[in-house]
């Protein structure tokens, strides 16, 4: 009798934790629920509006009169550069405009008299064609005076032309002149815009090329969070969704925000989907690359199948679950959707409501393993 109840412990033993008990396993049932999905990322805080501010000509730095922190106004003067011989050129220029408008002067002066001149001779040669006419002159006489008469036609058409000759002279200095001034003016540094100063690159005395910059603004109405979502998970996201801003230097608030733009480059290195989102009541004093962690809300899914997440597994390019068929482990695949953060899956095919899953294991399954349901892992 004492043989036969040992012989019973240790066949209780060896089946339920010798090499013959299956793989102790908790499971959870498919459940018809509402869904909140939440997508998680990562970013930094960054300006949509962001201007360069530099020469257009190798130029040498004079003055520079605001610096990093400051605010300034749209058209303000904020460095000056060195205008070498600009001055002068532009002095040489405008002498040359009035000279050449002095010549316009001239030239129509000239035409008047021209003018004047030919309606005189036109007139004599008239006189004197009659005079011919009824023989009071000789032909020569009338011949000389149609002469005179054309020879001022063509004088006033040459004066005509040396008046156009120099108003184009004009034109051309004027234009010159213009050409110089705004080369002296851009080495007026002046801001595009009421924004803020971010960094200065340079000093009093540097020597800059073109296209370097000297000072950065930025429009502090334009911050953003430039965020890198997951690609897996970047479906759902579209413009103006609600999202929940943490950032690093206030780790004890949050800030309301929203999606603005979902970028079409994606990084194909991180497989990130780069997406800005703004705030609806920036901060003051908001550093520009500080870290932030952004949740972004997407649409309640009303009455979704769902499961725990940790209860889907991927094998090989399959996304699926472990069921229990005869005391053993089946892969079933499912057709995944949403996820929350708080750890459930929605499941759009291969499950029905109430359907049981293998939540958790101590190790990874295999197709027919032996496996035993418990309540817990840890205290089974």
């Amino acid at each position: 009798m004492i043989a036969l109840g040992l012989a019973l412990v240790i066949s209780f033993v060896i089946g339920n934790y010798g090499p013959l008990a299956g793989t102790k396993v908790t499971v959870a049932r498919a459940e018809t629920t509402d869904l909140s999905p939440q997508i998680f990322g990562v970013g930094t805080v960054d300006a949509r509006r962001s201007y360069l501010i530099g020469p257009t000509a190798a130029s040498r730095v004079t003055k520079v009169l605001v610096d990093q922190g400051d605010r300034v106004k749209a058209g303000q003067l904020l460095a000056e550069l060195d205008p070498v011989d600009l001055d002068e050129r532009l002095q040489s220029a405008g002498d040359a405009r009035l000279r050449a408008a002095s010549a316009v002067d001239g030239a129509a002066a000239q035409l008047r008299e021209a003018l004047s001149r030919s309606a005189l001779a036109a007139a004599s040669a008239a006189r004197f064609l009659e005079l011919q006419k009824k023989g009071f002159v000789s032909q020569e006489a009338a011949d000389a005076k149609r002469h005179d008469a054309n020879a001022a036609a063509a004088a006033s058409d040459a004066a005509a032309a040396a008046l156009n000759g120099s108003r184009r002279d004009h034109a051309r200095l004027t234009a010159e002149q213009a050409g110089v001034g705004r080369q002296r003016a851009q080495l007026h540094l002046r801001s595009p815009i009421a924004g803020l100063v971010t960094t200065r690159e340079a000093e009093p005395g540097s020597t800059l090329v073109a296209g370097q910059a000297l000072l950065r603004l930025i429009d502090p109405a334009s911050l953003w969070i430039k965020t890198r979502i997951d690609q897996s998970r970047a479906g759902g996201i579209a413009i103006g969704q609600p999202a929940l801003i943490l950032l690093r230097s206030r780790p004890q608030a949050t800030f309301a925000g929203r999606v603005l733009r979902i970028e079409i480059n994606s990084d194909s290195v991180t497989e990130e989907t780069l997406v800005e989102v703004t705030l609806d009541s920036p901060p003051p004093d908001l550093s520009l690359g500080e870290l932030a962690e952004v949740t972004i809300s997407l649409p309640t899914l009303k009455n979704t199948l769902m499961l725990p997440s940790a209860a889907v597994r991927r094998i090989g390019k399959e996304t699926g679950v472990w069921r229990i068929a005869d005391g053993k482990a089946v892969f079933a695949p499912i057709r995944a959707g949403m996820q929350t953060l708080d750890g459930k899956t929605q499941v759009l095919e291969g499950l029905a409501q109430g359907d049981q899953v293998i939540q958790h294991a101590p190790q990874e399954l295999h197709a027919g393993e032996k496996v035993r349901v418990v309540d817990s892992l840890s205290g089974s």
